[in-house]
């Protein structure tokens, strides 16, 4: 069983703890085994690659994203643009969506 977790795919999201304390981010990918999330221009780490001519990749130090624990960030408020917790909702029509506990605003998209 997989651990559940308030934030998803294309999210914003804001850096809590850490080197890039304070950064914002959309989640680009989620690794729900090991409660990660990669965040766009966040995290970034020197890495040197290797020259490949067969799939046209340079060779050299390339920057590139590392994931950071789901711990570490928070889900931005749509209205307010600051970090917040997660909290549920059931709608009207019955259905649940996720709500920012700062604003109520709701995060889902419908």
């Amino acid at each position: 069983m997989r651990p559940r977790s308030n934030i998803r795919k294309n999210d914003q999201v804001y850096v809590i703890t850490g080197k890039d304390r304070g950064k914002t981010g959309r989640v680009m990918v989620m690794y729900r085994k090991e409660q990660k999330v990669l965040v766009e221009g966040v995290n970034l780490v020197k890495k040197s690659v290797k020259t490949n001519p067969a799939k046209n990749i340079k060779g050299g130090i390339v920057e590139r994203e590392q994931p950071l624990h789901i711990s570490n960030v928070a889900v931005v408020c749509p209205e307010t643009n600051a970090p917040s917790r997660v909290a549920r909702k059931i709608l009207q029509d019955g259905s649940r969506v996720r709500v920012a506990a700062k604003s109520g605003a709701v995060l889902d998209k419908s």
